[in-house]
């Protein structure tokens, strides 16, 4: 199954669609400047398994790589998916306190 990620920015977040364009999951944001927070992650049920939160994951850093952005991964599930991927490195903004 094919996903299709786009931007909604008047509901600041990108939501990923199936083929019949039913939402499957989506990434809330928000946007200061040149600075990206990702807030949120969440996939419905139904499309649970599938890859939804991988393409979102990829999609939404891909954008702000192209964009020129920071980012600010609060969800953890971002956050997680980053540490598995670390050509975004360079991109993100990491705290430099470790917490115990």
């Amino acid at each position: 199954m094919q996903f299709t990620v786009t931007d909604a920015p008047t509901r600041e977040r990108f939501e990923a669609r199936d083929e019949a364009g039913v939402v499957a999951g989506l990434v809330t944001y928000q946007l200061t400047g040149n600075i990206i927070v990702y807030t949120h992650t969440e996939v419905d049920p139904a499309f649970e398994g599938r890859g939804v939160g991988s393409t979102l994951a990829r999609a939404v850093m891909d954008d702000a790589r192209a964009r020129g952005r920071t980012v600010v991964p609060i969800c953890p599930f971002l956050a997680e998916w980053l540490v598995k991927h670390p050509e975004y490195e360079g991109i993100v903004a990491r705290s430099t306190r470790k917490v115990k």
